[in-house]
């Protein structure tokens, strides 16, 4: 009798449309990495401190107003040094930028170093404003050595609401400046 033997071979492995599908996927997950970036701003929440030091800084606080028609640029808090008015219905922060390279510079001169800002925004004040002035008022461009760097402004950001502005007082402004 004869006896028949089962010839074992290995079966060949077809990977084909394995290939295919990496070839697909492997672009598309590395073009989705680029888009997947996250930005981090450090902010700086206010602390608790007894009355008499909190008079004293916020006598030097500088502020950075955002209202929905212009800007204000006070120092010390409350005393206007500048009101910027939007530019075509947006904020004009290439001005702002200056007034505060100005504000700056007048502080180095009275050897005054200040890193530290207050943002103050209207509720409903855009996301992309709040981000902006937040940008323009951390550094600015600058040309040094035939070459673009970013110059240090007010990197120190603080958020708070903008006081609410009585509509009386606002009208009595008005006719007061012959408005």
């Amino acid at each position: 009798m004869a006896i028949r033997r089962r010839l074992e071979t290995d079966p060949d492995l077809d990977i084909t449309s394995f290939m295919s599908l990496m070839t697909v996927l492997v672009p598309v997950l590395l073009l989705n990495m680029v888009f997947s970036h996250i930005s981090v701003l450090n902010l700086n929440l206010p602390g608790l401190s007894d009355p008499a030091v909190e008079d004293q800084k916020e006598n030097r606080q500088l502020e950075l107003v955002l209202r929905k028609e212009y800007i204000d640029i006070n120092y010390p808090a409350g005393i206007r040094v500048k009101r910027i008015a939007n530019r075509d219905g947006e904020p004009d922060f290439k001005l702002v930028s200056d007034v505060l390279q100005e504000v700056k510079r007048s502080l180095r001169e009275k050897d005054i170093d200040k890193k530290d800002l207050v943002i103050l925004s209207e509720p409903g004040t855009p996301y992309c404003t709040l981000v902006t002035a937040m940008d323009t008022a951390r550094s600015f461009r600058a040309v040094v050595a035939a070459s673009v760097v970013d110059a240090e402004l007010f990197p120190q950001i603080s958020l708070g609401d903008a006081p609410v502005i009585d509509a009386q007082a606002t009208d009595e402004q008005l006719a007061g400046n012959g408005i």
